[in-house]
């Protein structure tokens, strides 16, 4: 195991200890957001879907991560929830993921603006409850947000681009960051655009008595 990939955050403890399968800074502070205590464990996944509607995209990227994670995870006695996310822009039906240098990230962004387009996070969770027999099982959803840009001159693009942050972002933008001032509307859940539905989430794994 990786131990660079490790990182444990403190909070409400879960029935089962909990790993989310993903790196992103984003998505471990919305999980601490809603209390919960985890363990970081990046997935080593191959993205390579099969689908090519987004829904599908989405959910099939979540999963293989948390897969990865699981598999790797899962032998013992004691138990484990992972979760995997992931989550693409999508304008005019079509994946946006994060741009490759620069100036892709500048032409994401001039593509974008003045019109609206869609966020979807995929969520896949697996688990397994204690004993060498536990209990297996596993669950995926998708979200999606309508997101709104003003209009983006070249220039202000280009100084969006230069401040660093689109590079490790889907659609080259976040919208919890500088770009907030381009940001006309949304509708539907902030934090799916952020990178992963908490409120959804939680109430996913409430409702199978997982938290």
């Amino acid at each position: 195991m990786n131990r660079e990939n490790l990182e444990r955050k403190e909070g409400a403890a879960g029935r089962l200890p909990i790993v989310l399968a993903s790196a992103s800074p984003r998505r471990r502070e919305l999980l601490s957001q809603i209390g919960l205590a985890f363990e970081v464990d990046k997935s080593n996944a191959q993205e390579c879907p099969h689908s090519v509607v987004p829904e599908e995209i989405v959910r099939e990227l979540s999963f293989a991560k948390a897969q990865e994670v699981f598999q790797r995870r899962r032998q013992g006695r004691e138990g484990l929830l992972v979760i995997g996310a992931d989550t693409l822009v999508f304008l005019d039906g079509q994946p946006m993921g994060k741009p490759k240098d620069e100036e892709d990230a500048c032409r994401m962004l001039a593509l974008l603006q003045g019109r609206k387009h869609q966020v979807y996070t995929g969520v896949t969770v697996f688990w397994k409850e204690d004993g060498p027999e536990g209990k297996t099982g596993t669950f995926s959803f998708a979200e999606c947000t309508d997101v709104e840009f003003y209009p983006m001159g070249e220039q202000e693009i280009r100084d969006y681009v230069r401040t660093g942050e689109p590079a490790d972002k889907a659609g080259a933008y976040g919208i919890q960051g500088r770009c907030a001032a381009y940001i006309k509307g949304i509708r539907g859940d902030y934090n799916n655009v952020v990178g992963l539905p908490a409120g959804r989430l939680y109430q996913e794994l409430h409702r199978r008595g997982l938290v």
